[in-house]
């Protein structure tokens, strides 16, 4: 998936753990509670299984990833939750 520079997802969570692969760009990630991270090319991120979440790109570079979802029979893939505010957004660390 490519986030354009500030695009992001909304705070999300998936019953099964989610496991993203940063391949290109720069981008940031925030677990609830938590503070934003920076992901770069070749990290791996694990998202605990119902861990809330977002993940985009920082807000002057592109990110491309790809991500790994779980599901089964009895659980979705995904819950998608609220938007991820400028504000929550805002206090991600400066990105060269």
């Amino acid at each position: 998936m490519r986030f354009m520079p500030g695009a992001r997802t909304h705070w999300h969570r998936h019953p099964l753990s989610q496991t993203v692969f940063v391949t290109e760009g720069v981008g940031l990630c925030r677990r609830r509670g938590g503070p934003i991270e920076v992901i770069r090319p070749g990290d791996r991120v694990l998202f605990e299984a119902d861990e809330e979440h977002w993940h985009g790109a920082a807000p002057n570079r592109l990110m491309v990833h790809l991500a790994i979802n779980e599901s089964d029979a009895d659980h979705d893939v995904v819950h998608w939750l609220t938007p991820v505010t400028e504000e929550e957004y805002a206090g991600a660390p400066a990105v060269d």
